[in-house]
């Protein structure tokens, strides 16, 4: 499981992270983001490129578990 760290990024560089983890590990991923506009973002990349998201919310940040359906 690859972990990507894309607090304090704008988009759409939390996408491009998150792309460029999966290329690496595509089985799964943890991506960590601070805006809400990045969670929908690769939201919708994650669930157009066949994986299921699983988003928790702590605070200002947000944690987005990706895997592979």
């Amino acid at each position: 499981m690859k972990n990507v760290d894309a607090r304090g990024c704008a988009c759409p560089e939390p996408v491009v992270m998150t792309r460029n983890a999966l290329k690496q590990d595509p089985s799964s991923a943890v991506i960590l983001v601070d805006n809400t506009c990045a969670v929908e973002n690769i939201t919708r990349f994650a669930h157009n490129s066949g994986y299921q998201v699983n988003v928790t919310k702590d605070g200002s940040e947000f944690k987005l578990t990706l895997k592979k359906q």
